[in-house]
Order: structure tokens, then sequence, then C-alpha cells
């Protein structure tokens, strides 16, 4: 597997009865393919994992495992409460077609670092694939540091680092610990170019769900240098990619795939979403159609790459 580039999280799709809307899913990861990204990330957040049986996920990564068909590495992230139900879905996702994974600690529990590192080791051993190790203690209150991922380094399994902790510094913390030992991915949507001007090898994306060519094109100007072209993009992207820190971030992006994607049924399908969470709805809703739409009136020519 190539760990650079950029890596979608793509959403999950539903019908309006939340059952798994298949169709939609197929456009969807097509067009990220379209547009040239270099990975795809199903199960995340995003792509509202917490609210989907174990064999809803499975076929997820099925799904999703027939459309890739090995033209870019498809993880599935890995987000269990218990060590047990990860080890067993890692199994189960890797038969299924994922050539690696995208893992977090246990869920809802905030477990200290030995609990954590313990849960990590114990899926690297569960699965023949390698892993990237997700951080993001801002919103799952459980911080993998610099320190932690140094310890970590003895286990072959684990290649890459999502780092979200909403901290570019730990970009170059990690690099400095550990120096070229992962392949260290941004998660951070509203952080991306500053990170990968500091060394990350990639972006696992979210507002690329609705934007995919912006944000490859962002990704290559930014490897090559070419920073004087990347920053007007960037600057124009930046109050979509706002939308991907915030408590309603997959309501958010959902509706601008909608917004940006095809009318009628499609939009529908690409804005619904599992309750609890409900669709975007009066001055909220206003304000974050206000922002995609301004987005969409003042979209970007793109450089040649």
């Amino acid at each position: 597997m190539s760990w650079s580039g950029v890596f979608p999280a793509v959403t999950t799709k539903f019908h309006a009865d939340e059952s798994l809307n298949v169709r939609a899913m197929e456009s969807h990861i097509k067009r990220q393919l379209a547009a040239g990204v270099d990975g795809i990330i199903v199960l995340g957040s995003l792509g509202e994992n917490a609210t989907l049986s174990f064999d809803e996920k499975i076929e997820v990564v099925k799904l999703a495992a027939s459309i890739t068909q090995g033209k870019v590495p498809l993880l599935s992230t890995v987000a269990e409460t218990t060590t047990k139900g990860a080890c067993r879905f890692a199994e189960a996702a890797a038969a299924a077609g994922a050539q690696g994974f995208m893992l977090l600690h246990g869920m809802l529990y905030p477990s200290d670092p030995r609990e954590t590192m313990t849960h990590f080791r114990a899926v690297a051993k569960a699965t023949d694939r390698d892993i990237m190790l997700y951080n993001n203690p801002m919103a799952y209150r459980v911080d993998v540091t610099p320190e932690m991922f140094a310890e970590l380094a003895d286990e072959s399994r684990f290649v890459a680092i999502k780092e979200s902790s909403d901290d570019v510094r730990r970009v170059t913390d990690i690099r400095n610990l550990v120096g070229d030992r992962y392949r260290l991915f941004t998660g951070v949507d509203d952080l991306a170019l500053e990170s990968l001007m500091l060394g990350a090898d990639g972006w696992v994306a979210g507002l690329v769900c609705a934007f995919p060519e912006e944000t490859v094109a962002l990704y290559k100007l930014a490897k090559a240098g070419r920073i004087a072209e990347a920053l007007p993009i960037y600057r124009w992207f930046m109050p979509l990619l706002h939308l991907d820190v915030n408590t309603k971030f997959v309501q958010n992006i959902k509706l601008a795939e909608a917004m940006a994607g095809p009318a009628g049924s499609e939009a529908a399908a690409a804005e619904t979403v599992r309750a609890p969470r409900l669709i975007l709805a009066g001055d909220e809703r206003a304000k974050v159609e206000a922002i995609i739409r301004r987005a969409l009136e003042t979209r970007p020519t793109l450089p040649v790459l």
C-alpha cells in the first residue's frame, strides 16, 4: 500500500428509512476515484460508524472493495467499544476486502495510556493488515501523544498516524521524536495546508466528499511546493473546511454534498443521516447553506497539476 495522498473519509449513504443506500454509496466512491484521490476510508466518524450494526459495517466494506478493486488502498475504520470487538471486526473486515485499518482506541471509555496502547497492540495481533493509528483527543478525550507513538514504534503493523489533535505543532513534535518511522496524515481539514507544509505525507479529508477536485489540487500543490498557487484555493476553501470541526460535521458535510452534487433524489440521499442525528434545519441550516452557496458561486479555477 502507498500511505500518502488524499484519503477521503467517505460518508455512509442511507435511504429515507435509514437502510443502507448502496447505489448512492457506489456513486459517491466512484466520484472520489474519478477526482484522483489516493485512498478510500470507510466507516469513520464521518461514515457514522457508531450508528451501524456489525453486519452493516461488513456490507459497507464489501461494497467499497467491489468498487475500488485495488485501484487505491481501501481502509476500514476500527472503532469498537471493546478490545475483543475491535479484534473480531478487524478479522471480518479484512476478509471482506479491507486492505488496511484506521484504528481508534476503545470507544466511550476514556482509556489511560497503558490501556490505549494495550488495545492497539491487541488489534495489531489480530490482523495481518497494516494500520493507521488515529488520534483525536478533541472528540474522544483520549490523547495518543508523540511519546506513546514512540513506544508503539516496535509494532511493525503500525505504519501511519492520523493526527487530529487540533495542534499543528504535533506534526513537528512527532517527526522530531520518531523521524520517518510513521507516515503522517493530517486529519483536521482546516489545518491541512499548514500540516502538509510541515511535512505531513497525507490528508484524511472530510470536505473532499463534496469538493474532491479542489482537495486533490490543494494537496498536490502543497507537496510540489507551489504554495503561492495553493494559498488562494485554501483561503477560498477555509469557510467550508471549518464545517468539518463542528459537532454537526456529518450533517454539514452531507449538506455540502447535496448542494455541490446532482439535484433531485441523489441530493436527498446524500444528505440523509441516521438518528439520533437529524438533518440541519432553521437558522442553523441557513447559515451553513450560505457558506456552501458562497463557495459554489466563487469556485476557483484550478491550475494545471
